[in-house]
Parts: C-alpha cells; structure tokens; sequence
C-alpha cells in the first residue's frame, strides 16, 4: 500500500511512513498519523478512532523513547509543515492548516502529558483552537425564572425540575426499541440530504461505568460502535439527541465523509487517525449537537416524539407537549455548565462548591451532578466543544443560506473538509 512504511521502519522518524514516493506533505502527513499513534501509547484514550494501516499501530507499540522524544518529534514536525511552498489549490492549503493546528494541539497535549498543568481558557485555545469567553452566572437568573413557571411547587427549583423529568423516563426494556427508531429516522432525514455509503452500519450497545452519556467509536470501513451509557435513568428526549449526535448527522457520519473523501478518495492519511485533544473535536462535537436541530427543525421534533418514541416507550403522548417546552427552556441554561467547568478546574470554587453550582444551574439530581463533575475531571477544558462549538457551527451554517437545502449542503462540506475553528469565524 503507498505510504505504508517496511516493517522495519522505526517511527516517527522524518519520512519514515513511506517506502513509495511521496510528496513532502503527504510524508508529513503520514509522519503526523505515526507520531499521533505514539502520543497514544503514552495516554490511554488519546487516539479516538484510527482505521490505517495496522503496521503503523504496532510500530507505535514498540516506540519506547518517551516524552522527550516525543516533544521534539512534534516540533520538528510543526517546522517541515512551516517550510513547505504554498500551493495553488484551496483545499491543500486548508489540508496544511488543519495538520498545523492538529500539531499545535499535539504540542499542548504533550505539555500536559508531561505534567504541566494550564489555565482552562489556554488549555482550551491549545488543543481545540478557541479562546472562550463566558457569560457570568447570574446572567442564566432570568432561565431559572421561566423554568419556575413552568415547574411551580414546593422545595428547590432543582429538585421540582428532576421530579417532573423523571416520569419521562424511559422503562429499561423499552430502551432498544425507542433508540432504534430514533436513530433509524436521524438516517432518514440526513440521507435526504447527504448520499452515505452503501454499506455504512453502526452496531449499538448499552453500558455502565462511564462519565458520559453516550460515545461513538468509530471503527473505520463505515461502521461504528455508538454506547449508550445507562448509569442514570434516561429520558425520552435523550432518544433523538443521542440519535443525532452519535449517528446521523453526528459522529458517524463525520467520521465516514472524512473517511471516503479524503483519505480514500486522495490519500490524505492524516485523517485516518483521530486524536480526541484537537481542533477536529470542536468541528465534531459542535456539528453533531447542531445536527440535532438541523435534523429536527421546529416543532418536528415534538412529532416524531410524541406519535412515535412515547407510545413505543410506553409514555402518555398528550404530556409531550409540555416536556418539549421545558426541555426548550432548559437549553437556555447550557451555558452555565462551562462557567462551572472552569471555575473549578481553575480551582477558583471547591468541588462541593461546583457541585451546588451544577445543580442549581442544570437543574440537576447530586447523582447527576457528580457525573457531570467526573466528565470535568477526565476531560477538562473538552467541554467547550459542545455548547461554544455548536454555537459557532450554527452561525457558519446559517450564514451559507436561509433553506434547508443550503443549510444541509453547508454540513456536508463541514464534515467532508478540513475545517477548523478559525473557519467558522465570520
């Protein structure tokens, strides 16, 4: 295969990914994919998904020169991409930018590994390419007040709120069948929109022991594995956000598109592999919370809901409707959960402390809380793709033009391109 290096090859040494030849960034890239496969020997986790060529996993395993290496390796990288010429074609400058940022959030990354430990708003603006800026607390008070409209009674507006929500819960062994035909009509609205590849496929599991609440594993040739975590009871409205952004228009689907267009239709291997601490992950995660609206728009989401996913979940129908409005009014309080992460991973309020916060401005159990804490910790500064990205995409996407039409053609060259933050900004 070109660009697949000898078995004798020691990586990531300059050039090394390739026997055949190769243009000087496609050496790069292939360099980059061995060099990122060896950042995640070093931490568990740090490779989402990779779908290359099997040798060049197991010449990562038997990389053994450290960190130090490593760092170098990176920087060296970073100035062989700098050296290169400019080209005349759009999408190969887009294709060196995005390896750029990928390397400069490798660098961050590498810092972190090694022990440093950076501000949330620089952690942030190293590996994902943004620079947050947050609302301040109170400014969700006016949120809480509409939600007490709507929830009114005795007690804590947190617990009213979880109270209310859990008679949406979905029974156990409804799971399955309302999750499949939630996913199964998130494929029908993108497929209207976006031609997928024929034998495309994901295979669904649910499981327990995780801080989050649902995770695609892309495992390349169009096929994922999407894990429904069911540690907490989950409620109806989680079918289509769960749908949409681990399947279609969401994780899947970006991952496929990346997938066929770029590394198989040109060879760009870069994209065969996924490092989770990147700039690619603020694309992924903001696309695929706004494919959840892109898919569903207005009040069609309260349809499908209420004459398919309630009866199939054993729900009353005619309690949709007023599910649907505090779920609306819920998502106004969004951004608060990042004020929170930052504050406590910057340490400035105690972990109890973040705790109260959480629940008073989620409207959340203490048991959910302290999940939404155990993502912090694991993840840090990632919580910014969700709501910043998804806010950023939406704007881009809406800026492309007023109809469907253009807002779906807008998504699909989203995630079939080398996009990044920067090119979201207006």
């Amino acid at each position: 295969m070109t660009g697949c290096p000898p078995p004798n090859n020691y990586v990531p040494e300059p050039g090394a990914a390739s026997f055949a030849p190769l243009s000087p960034l496609d050496q790069i890239a292939n360099d980059y994919v061995l060099l990122t496969l060896t950042m995640g020997e070093q931490e568990e986790g740090y490779v989402d998904a990779y779908y290359g060529p099997k040798i060049w996993q197991d010449l990562a395993k038997k990389d053994d020169r450290g960190l130090v290496y490593l760092g170098n390796a990176i920087v060296e990288l970073m100035e062989r991409l700098d050296g290169l010429p400019t080209s005349d074609d759009p999408l190969v400058e887009a294709r060196k930018r995005f390896l750029s940022a990928q390397l400069e959030a490798a660098h961050t990354r590498h810092m972190m590994i090694s022990g440093e430990t950076l501000p949330f708003a620089v952690e942030a603006k190293g590996l994902f390419g943004v620079t947050p800026e947050f609302a301040p607390l109170d400014s969700y008070d006016a949120a809480l007040a509409t939600i007490e409209t709507l929830v009114p009674g005795e007690g804590p507006l947190h617990e009213r709120a979880e109270a209310y929500q859990e008679k949406f819960t979905i029974p156990t062994e409804r799971l399955k069948p309302v999750f499949d035909a939630a996913i199964a009509e998130c494929k029908r609205r993108t497929a209207e929109h976006i031609t997928l590849p024929l034998d495309e496929n994901f295979r669904m599991e649910f499981v327990t022991g995780k801080s989050w609440s649902g995770y695609n594993y892309y495992q390349g040739n169009y096929q994922s594995l999407i894990q429904i975590n069911t540690d907490l009871p989950i409620r109806i409205s989680r079918a289509v956000d769960l749908g949409c952004h681990e399947g279609y228009p969401g994780h899947h689907v970006y991952n496929m598109l990346l997938e066929q267009r770029l590394t198989n239709e040109r060879g760009w291997q870069e994209f065969s592999v996924y490092p989770l601490y990147s700039p690619q992950s603020f694309i992924a995660e903001g696309s695929a919370n706004y494919g959840i609206d892109l898919a569903f728009p207005g009040e069609e989401r309260l349809a499908f809901e209420r004459d398919v996913l309630y009866p199939l979940a054993r729900l009353d129908p005619s309690t949709a409707a007023d599910y649907f409005k505090l779920q609306q009014a819920l998502s106004e309080l969004k951004g608060a959960r990042f004020v929170i992460a930052q504050a406590y991973l910057d340490k400035t309020i105690t972990k109890d402390e973040a705790l109260a916060l959480i629940q008073k401005y989620q409207l959340v159990s203490r048991e959910r809380a302290e999940q939404s804490l155990s993502f912090n910790d694991q993840y840090r500064s990632y919580v910014i793709n969700y709501g910043l990205g998804q806010d950023m995409v939406k704007a881009w996407v809406e800026r492309q033009g007023d109809g469907p039409v253009w807002r779906w053609k807008a998504m699909e060259k989203l995630l079939s391109e080398p996009m990044l933050p920067d090119d979201l900004v207006e």
